[in-house]
């Protein structure tokens, strides 16, 4: 069954199944010991990332299959394509950098 938009077109599923996948594995990864490591116990260890990958799924949905619009892609400059990897990795190794750093001071 094809997902489908808030128009009822389907949309490609890969961009929105990526985007799951990387948040289960960064929220799993990284919050329990994220959690251990700022002082909290019990349920919050795993409930605090939880909640984070629900909220990165809905965030992700909304973004990719409930609004997109398929009709209007084209294909987009080379260019433009390497700065915009170019840009994800800057920010994905700023993210990962500051989710290390309570790990390293304590």
């Amino acid at each position: 069954m094809p997902l489908r938009n808030r128009d009822g077109t389907a949309v490609d599923a890969v961009p929105f199944l990526v985007v799951t996948a990387m948040a289960v594995l960064v929220c799993f990864s990284f919050g329990p010991i994220y959690a251990i490591a700022i002082g909290l116990e019990g349920p919050a260890v795993f409930g605090l990332p939880t909640v984070a990958c629900v909220a990165t799924v809905g965030v992700a949905y909304h973004r990719l299959v409930h609004t997109a619009r398929p009709e209007i892609r084209g294909e987009v400059p080379a260019e433009q394509r390497l700065r915009g990897l170019f840009y994800a990795a800057i920010v994905g190794t700023a993210v990962l950098v500051a989710l290390s750093l309570p790990l390293l001071v304590r």
